[in-house]
Formats: C-alpha cells, structure tokens, sequence
C-alpha cells in the first residue's frame, strides 16, 4: 500500500521550490506507508558537474567527517570533487571531471571508489538529480532540508515494506546504477525480479538492494540505452514485467508512469497549464488542482510520459 508521487513544472522552470511540493504531496501519502520515506529531486548543477548521494553508515561527529574525507579522497582518485557535506548519515558530493555522463564504465569506478569501505551505500549520482531517503515519516526528511531545493520535477514515496526489510538503503526512490538521472518509485510487487536481476547481473550490471523495484529502474535505463524512448520503455514493460505494479520514472528531463494490465494499484493525475502532478490517491493533489485543471484516472496498460 505505499505512496507514489510525481511532480513537473512546465514551460522550462528550474529555481521553483520542488523540495517543498514534494515533501507536502508526501507527507499527505504518509498513511500509506510510515516505514521510510524518500525523494528523487531534479535541478540545475553548474554546467559540468555531477552531484552524488551517498550513505555514511553510522555516521556522527568526528567519525562523520572522517568518513565523508575517506570517501572525498577515494572519488578524487577519478574526478575532482568541488564540494563535500554531509548531514545526519547522508553525504553530498559535486565533482567535475567526467567528459561524458553517459560514460557508464566511469559511473561504475566513481561508484566503487565511492563504497570501497567504511559501509557507504551510493543512492544516487547525477548532472541533476539527487535522492534523499531515509526511515520514518516524510517530516523525518526536513533534517536534510528538502523543502530548500528549488528544481524541475521529481518523484516522492511513502514505504509500506513487503519484502525487503527496512532500512534507508531499501528505501525509495531507486537509483537505475550506473546510469545518471535515472529514477523510480513503484508501488506493487514483481515476480519476476529475480530473473530479471540475474540477467542483468550477467551483462555486468551490479544492484544495491535485492528490492524489486530497483531492477525496474535499471530495466528502464538499459531499455533507453539500447536506443528505446522512455515512452516505449515503458510500454515494453507491461508486458515484460510480471505482477502488479503502477510506477514512476524520472530522468533528466521527463517523468513517465506504467500501469499494469490489471490496474490493481491506484494512480490519480492533475494537469493544468502550470504542471503535472501524480499520486497514489487525489487528495495529495489538492494543493494543485485550481481552475483549469484536468483530473483524471488512468486505466490498465496505460502508459503516458511528459519532458520539459
């Protein structure tokens, strides 16, 4: 019974206060899951940086700042990183120094500097995303806060765990690792994850979590990598991922959304000429339904996507 949420403003806004729409539209969704709660939050990075988020396990005081120093000296074996922080047990890093963000074999060594020791766990690395998740309610995120991004569009979620055990690693928004900018949230379940994780594991493909919903995010990204659109990603989906299952995926410059061909899991869309706003149920979306707005609820095997 989790909470998913979808957020874009139109018409190319970057500086509007994201972090705070998001966290509004989850805290309302936060009686469908109080096990963890998380964002996948889309900006503007100087040009030729990337920004990752990364879990320093246990961190606090002195043991905080040497970690978050391990990690800075680790990852500047590959790039320069510019900036460094961290808050509670989560870190911040911005680097420069990758030509390419597609460059997936750079990705990958940048990850695995990154979580060599010290028990980090690399949530997510992008020219413009970044997710912040952690256990607790949505109003256990204003510790990092989130309310102060100003972005694009983003994803949100409110966990309800069924399989995998809670902890922030397991947490939502997923990261499609290695690829930058890729993200999901999913409410459902899959039954074929297991086959699908192997497959990708056998193409060299690494996973965090043994969660279902992360090989939903690497499925979407290594469909675009072999030349798909995000529209067609999804619909390949419907057919290829069994279960039941309504999620959300955002990349750097589009959100999406995929229901199963048995429309089991809910899904509610306001739209107007400001934004397009997703939930789990309607009443998250009242902040922005205003005159003009179309509301609406979309079938089985419905796809739909939207870029700025």
């Amino acid at each position: 019974m989790c909470g998913i949420v979808g957020f874009m403003y139109k018409n190319g806004a970057n500086a509007v206060p994201l972090g705070t729409q998001l966290s509004a539209m989850a805290g309302i969704l936060g009686s469908r899951g109080l096990d963890s709660t998380g964002m996948a939050m889309y900006g503007k990075l100087p040009s030729g940086r990337l920004v990752m988020r990364a879990q320093l396990e246990a961190a606090s005081g002195d043991e905080g700042e040497g970690k978050l120093g391990r990690l800075r000296e680790r990852v500047g074996t590959l790039v320069t990183v510019e900036k460094a922080s961290w808050n509670k047990h989560l870190a911040r890093l911005e680097f420069s120094g990758v030509e390419n963000p597609d460059d997936l074999g750079l990705l990958r060594r940048i990850t695995d500097a990154a979580e060599a020791a010290d028990g980090i766990q690399v949530f997510s690395i992008g020219s413009a995303m970044e997710i912040i998740k952690d256990t607790g309610p949505a109003s256990d995120l204003d510790v990092y806060q989130v309310q102060k991004f100003k972005g694009t569009h983003g994803l949100a979620h409110t966990r309800l765990a069924t399989e995998s055990i809670v902890n922030t690693c397991s947490s939502h928004p997923f990261w499609a690792r290695p690829f930058a900018d890729i993200a999901v949230v999913h409410n459902g379940q899959l039954t074929n994850h297991n086959i699908l994780r192997r497959r990708f594991e056998h193409r060299g493909y690494h996973f965090l979590t043994t969660n279902d919903s992360e090989v939903i995010a690497v499925y979407i990204a290594d469909k675009l990598l072999h030349g798909k659109t995000l529209h067609e990603a999804l619909t390949d989906s419907i057919t290829e991922l069994d279960g039941t299952f309504t999620y959300l995926v955002a990349t750097e410059d589009s959100i999406g959304f995929a229901k199963d061909r048995f429309a089991t899991k809910p899904l509610v869309i306001a739209e107007n000429d400001t934004c397009v706003a997703l939930a789990s149920e309607e009443v998250a979306l009242a902040p922005v339904i205003t005159k003009g707005t179309q509301v609406w609820e979309p079938t089985a095997k419905t796809v739909r996507t939207w870029s700025r």
